[in-house]
């Protein structure tokens, strides 16, 4: 079995979504007592949010890549980084350490294949709508990758992640409001799934809510993360 280095906390809220399924899908395929091998170096995630407010991204590079390296040294097989917007930093963090980061990108892209889907919305933090550093990396898996054409779209769901299910709140104004704009690009874009690009968003929308395949990266995540814990999926 592999040791799982995991840098969490990023928010608790989907932090422990990855500790309770991660050794429940271990431990449902390997039957017994069996549980996932796993560190988990849980942040404090106001000083993060902070410096992601000050724009101070090569700080918040050097301080995951340093949590990497001590996940590493404590004998991770792998590091993955339990939240989408950080993945911004992917890149530094990978080039920190001689063990492969599991990139959240690459996991639901893999699903989407699966599933036939090509052309895609992402929904996530500001950072992750507005930026490339998670739709380019889809993209280099063969997706076409589509964002919320307005900002005020864009403001409504980055502001109902931080202020709402980063805390635990699930609204069903909110609900309402993610189910809307989905909805809008479907009929717009042509979107033909719809990626849960933020780890809380699992929270609010749910398969069923809208009218496209919905594709959570958390659990696209924490899927390929359990297999790889397993040794079914080879690092």
């Amino acid at each position: 079995m592999k040791t799982l280095g995991i840098i969490g906390g990023m928010s608790y809220e989907s932090s422990a979504h990855y500790y309770q399924r991660i050794n429940d899908q271990v431990n449902e395929r390997a039957g017994g007592l069996t549980c996932a091998k796993m560190l988990l170096y849980n942040v404090d995630f106001e000083p993060i949010r902070q410096m992601m407010l000050a724009g101070d991204w090569d700080g918040l590079g050097q301080e995951l890549s340093s949590i990497a390296k001590t996940l590493e040294a404590a004998g991770a097989d792998c590091v993955a980084v339990a939240t989408n917007t950080m993945h911004k930093c992917a890149g530094v963090i990978a080039d920190a350490v001689s063990i492969p980061l599991i990139h959240i990108a690459d996991c639901v892209a893999l699903k989407c294949a699966e599933a036939g889907v090509g052309r895609v919305g992402l929904l996530g933090t500001r950072y992750t709508m507005e930026e490339d550093f998670l739709s380019g990396r889809l993209r280099e898996n063969g997706l076409e990758v589509f964002t919320p054409p307005l900002a005020e779209e864009i403001d409504d769901i980055d502001r109902i992640i931080f202020g709402e299910l980063c805390k635990g709140q699930v609204l069903d104004a909110s609900r309402q409001r993610y189910v809307q704009i989905i909805e809008k690009m479907v009929k717009e874009q042509g979107i033909e799934g719809v990626i849960l690009g933020c780890t809380e968003i699992e929270m609010l929308i749910k398969p069923g809510d809208v009218s496209v395949p919905v594709f959570d990266t958390t659990q696209a995540h924490i899927d390929v993360l359990s297999e790889i814990s397993l040794g079914i999926r080879p690092l």
